[in-house]
């Protein structure tokens, strides 16, 4: 039985949500209004707070380049 897998990602300095389906390679924005439970998640992340809850490796780099070359930016 195969699953897609999704990732619910919020960059620092973006106040948006992005979804990443892993089954298919896309990444679309999240339209507000958000609820329930992932809006509240946001509003932690938008006051300073860092929200993870099943992702053990989660980067972010300046550009897919540096990624491919093995660099990993704060």
């Amino acid at each position: 039985m195969t699953t897609t897998q999704v990732v619910v990602i919020g960059v620092e300095g973006d106040d948006g949500l992005w979804l990443a389906d892993l089954g298919t390679g896309s990444v679309t924005r999240i339209n507000e209004p958000l609820t329930g439970a992932l809006a509240s998640a946001n509003d932690h992340r938008n006051a300073g707070a860092t929200v993870v809850k099943g992702v053990n490796l989660a980067v972010r780099a300046n550009s897919a380049g540096s990624v491919s070359g093995g660099f990993m930016d704060g």
